[in-house]
């Protein structure tokens, strides 16, 4: 018992044990003294009944959720927060958000470009299985975000939001807070008056000194009121405070525009906001002595603007810029030089100077000038000036807004549809050349048919279909290159793609290089096509090669590794690009003279080349590149100049479920049909004169029966006038009605005819666009040989099912 509760005992035992005497003393009656001291006994007893007993616990009750409240709740100026249910929908969303992604776009569904939605895909899938997500975000105009998502809720099912600005400034918006805060009860105390006016006259914010010298009353809400109608233009050009009613001393405008990031159009001076500061004239600015002034006192106030702003006099000397200018101008933490001159290229001079005393000797005025740093000459920035009066020496305001990372990121939007225009350029022409060469290839075999080796044309034939076997080679590095490839992707273990090139590796590289070779234990199969995965390792060390044999004796060390990177492994590296999940590692790592840095981010690039001219296509990594993305890998580099260079390529574990199909193929692979060898009709379809010629006579051959179409139209007519056919072979591309138009129109009279299409883009990519079941793909360039056997392996596979 507690010590407290004992001498709150004590204290009842002996109260009662007094009022009992005092009973016996009054009557003088035992019995009575007895009875009263069993009933307060009974009355004790009930009482510390009731204080034992405890109140049951509350049960917690929540209440339905009131979403207009959680708006408000994560109302912000410059964070986009919005919440979404395992559904995807969007629960509610702040002002910030419908205003930079739109009221109907719920993540990770915004209006950003394709890179973007796949990371925020990634993002979301993160927050669902890890609880957090991040994802870097840029919309077709440039604009970049920072998006960070976290799972929350009392059953996990929703989804916070929040996206940031990146790179980017708000200089209006932050004067907006800024002058309801430190900033503005700094002006106020030196006696400016300070408002953010919009061009039309009408007050966004102002400070509490200008609330209350133009009402009176300090806390008065000034939004949305008329400036003009605040001042009151008395004798001559004498400026005064309205509610004075003349009696007031003279004020001094001082006009700053503002950049408004939210307005395309911010160079004109109709929809540019300003920052005007009204100043008593009795203060010393203003005067026009001569003198600053005050004027050391205001360059302190401009100092805490956000905005690089910098004062110059007549001469085009620089009196004052403030620390954001400096950053802005690229010489962040430096003084500022004699002359604004002296921060732009040569190029740039004159014009600025010529700038500042245009608008030093003219009107008050404001306008732009496009010039060049000397911390980046390539990008252009945008200088504001603006002619100010009464300001003693000070005769032009200039203001610069630092857009370094603006500049980044629109090279980097830039560089990204300069790839994507120049991958399609190179399918295309890797697709057009492919039917140059399928008829090459296709004459060059039945040519061959009629020679035998002792001919004296026979050697000229196979030199040519040689030569037209490296256009083909050529022509499948653009596809890579283009992710346009058509892989034949299977389950395998990267040790035996490596096995089976090495010895192949030690012929290429020489005797002077060292090869070795390790592979990790338990490595997980990959799903990739063999042949690419060749292709890669090949085009790796053949560079390695060549950066070991450019520098000293040509002597170095080529490690070939495989490693196996757990899920654990992958979180460690931080990385935003490589998703959590088990992968495993190609490593080739040289011992050659390295990779600047400067050229480190361009290796992937097409036709980019650091080899003298004839010596290098610059499509061997953009090649590598294209092959691991469409394998659905990741590839990066590493280097340090004069130690070598590492590339690791990661390739994600293929897990096949038990029972699957992909599990089976495994074990027990599909055994190929038999050879063909019942003949057939055919309905050969093919644009391209001289692929159709050479398929046909293929054809006839193999005892075909071939009938020939020039387009999709003349075949889908052939089969409407009832003609009767074991097969179509088709090409993908074709003028008016192209092949799967024309297989899907034919279905309706035959639903159960095959389609063989012939095509030089992916295998894959056109199963996805084609969606047709029961067709069969080829690609181009093929042999006579090729097209008889897949016919006929079309064929018997039709029979059998």
């Amino acid at each position: 018992m507690a010590p407290a509760r004992r001498t709150d005992v004590l204290v009842v035992v002996v109260a009662l044990v007094l009022s009992a005497l005092l009973v016996w003393v009054v009557s003088g009656d035992t019995l009575l003294m007895t009875v009263f001291l069993a009933a307060l006994a009974a009355f004790g007893a009930g009482a510390w009944a009731l204080s034992r007993r405890r109140p049951a616990a509350a049960e917690v009750e929540f209440a339905q959720p009131d979403w207009s409240v959680t708006v408000a709740g994560i109302e912000r100026p410059d964070m986009a927060i919005a919440v979404t249910d395992r559904a995807g929908r969007l629960t509610c969303a702040n002002t910030s958000f419908e205003s930079w992604f739109g009221p109907a776009s719920a993540p990770p569904s915004l209006p950003v470009v394709p890179a973007s939605l796949e990371r925020l895909a990634d993002a979301t899938r993160r927050a669902w299985r890890d609880g957090h997500g991040t994802a870097e975000i840029v919309n077709e105009d440039g604009a970049h975000w920072r998006a960070d998502v976290r799972r929350t809720g009392r059953g996990d099912d929703f989804l916070v939001w929040r996206i940031t600005p990146v790179g980017t400034s708000d200089p209006v918006g932050e004067l907006v807070v800024q002058l309801d805060g430190k900033l503005g009860r700094g002006l106020s105390k030196a006696g400016i008056a300070a408002a953010l006016v919009d061009p039309d006259g009408t007050i966004r914010a102002a400070s509490a000194g200008f609330a209350m010298r133009a009402t009176g009353d300090a806390h008065a809400d000034m939004t949305g009121a008329d400036f003009v109608a605040l001042l009151n233009q008395e004798e001559g050009e004498r400026i005064g405070w309205a509610r004075d009613g003349g009696r007031g001393g003279a004020l001094v405008l001082y006009h700053v525009p503002v950049t408004d990031p939210d307005r395309s159009d911010d160079a004109d001076p109709n929809t540019t906001p300003s920052l005007m500061l009204v100043v008593e004239a009795s203060h010393g600015i203003g005067t026009g002595g001569g003198g600053t002034g005050s004027a050391p006192h205001l360059e302190a106030l401009l100092s805490q603007l956000p905005l690089g702003l910098a004062m110059a006099d007549r001469d085009g000397r620089l009196l004052f810029a403030n620390p954001a200018f400096m950053r802005a101008a690229g010489h962040e933490g430096q003084e500022p030089p004699t002359y604004p001159t002296d921060l732009v290229v040569k190029e740039d001079k004159r014009a600025l100077s010529e700038a500042i005393r245009r608008f030093a000797q003219g009107p008050a005025a404001a306008g732009d000038l496009a010039i060049r740093l000397t911390s980046q000459p390539e990008d252009p920035v945008s200088l504001s000036l603006a002619g100010v009066r009464g300001l003693g020496e000070a005769a032009v305001l200039l203001g610069l807004t630092d857009t370094s990372e603006e500049m980044r990121l629109k090279r980097q939007v830039a560089q990204a549809t300069k790839m994507q225009a120049v991958g399609q350029l190179a399918g295309g022409v890797a697709h057009d050349f492919n039917n140059v060469l399928t008829a090459i290839l296709g004459t060059c075999d039945l040519m061959l048919m009629r020679h035998t080796p002792g001919d004296s044309d026979y050697d000229d034939i196979q030199q040519i279909r040689a030569n037209s076997n490296r256009a083909a080679s050529l022509t499948r590095q653009l596809l890579a290159f283009s992710r346009q490839q058509t892989l034949r992707p299977e389950v395998l273990q990267l040790p035996d793609v490596v096995a089976d090139v090495s010895q192949m590796l030690r012929r290429l590289i020489g005797e002077k290089i060292q090869l070795s070779v390790t592979h990790d234990r338990d490595l997980g199969p990959v799903r990739a096509d063999p042949t690419q995965l060749e292709q890669v390792i090949v085009n790796l060390c053949v560079n390695a090669r060549d950066a070991m044999q450019s520098r000293g004796d040509g002597s170095g060390r080529l490690a070939l590794a495989t490693r196996r990177v757990t899920t654990t492994d992958v979180r460690a590296m931080r990385s935003e690009i490589i998703p959590a999940g088990e992968y495993t590692a190609l490593i080739v790592e040289d011992t050659g003279g390295g990779i600047p840095p400067e050229i480190l981010g361009k290796i992937f690039e097409p036709f980019f080349t650091t080899k003298e001219q004839g010596k290098g296509t610059g499509l061997g990594l953009s090649t590598v590149y294209g092959i691991v993305k469409q394998s659905g890998g990741f590839i990066f580099a590493e280097s340090e100049v004069g130690k070598g260079t590492r590339f690791t390529v990661y390739l994600p574990v293929h897990h096949a479920a038990p029972g699957s199909v992909a599990e089976k193929a495994i074990t027990a692979p599909e055994p190929p049909p038999t050879q063909w060898a019942g003949g057939g009709s055919i309905l050969l379809v093919e644009d391209e004169d001289p692929v159709r010629i050479v398929a046909e006579r293929a054809l006839t051959r193999q005892g075909y029966q071939v009938t020939c179409a020039r387009d999709g139209e003349e075949g889908l007519e052939l089969v409407q006038e009832g003609g009767k056919f074991d097969l179509v072979v088709s090409d993908v591309v074709m003028p008016t009605l192209d092949g799967p138009a024309m297989a899907r129109e034919i279905r309706r009279f035959a639903p159960d005819l095959p389609v063989l299409f012939m095509s030089g883009y992916a295998e894959e990519q056109l199963r996805k666009q084609i969606g047709i079941a029961n067709a069969w793909f080829m690609p181009k360039p093929f042999s006579v040989q090729q097209l008889s056997e897949k016919v006929g392996e079309v064929l018997a596979r039709t029979a059998q099912g």
